[in-house]
């Protein structure tokens, strides 16, 4: 899995660049085969002035699907990972398992027609 990071109006350390490929590693380790690529945008929204403002905002490219966007924002930048990974993980399955459902109902469509013709030809 490809994972882009980027930090705006802050510098991205080692050990947060580590942490977030961890967190995404637990969050996203079952659909691994079928994520593109992950970006993550952090950033601090009122700089050194505080408050509920660093923000996560992570992007999972899928292929024919729609990419998954989830954007969290807290007051500590790691529990914004922590929930924004975490819902990621869930969206991300809820529309790969939608996904996969649609392509088994329109097979067994078309299984179910090609019977019809089948029946109506003997």
């Amino acid at each position: 899995m490809q994972i882009d990071i980027q930090a705006h109006n802050f510098s991205l350390t080692k050990a947060l660049r580590s942490y977030i490929k961890r967190r995404l590693g637990f969050a996203l380790s079952t659909r691994d085969e079928h994520i593109q690529r992950v970006m993550v945008r952090l950033s601090d929204i009122n700089g050194p002035r505080g408050g509920e403002d660093k923000c996560c905002q992570i992007q999972v490219v899928l292929p024919q699907l729609p990419d998954v966007v989830i954007e969290d924002t807290e007051a500590d930048l790691y529990a914004a990972i922590d929930r924004a990974a975490d819902r990621a993980g869930r969206t991300v399955g809820r529309r790969l398992e939608r996904h996969r459902d649609r392509g088994r109902s329109s097979g067994q469509h078309e299984r179910a027609q090609a019977s019809e013709l089948i029946e109506t030809t003997h």
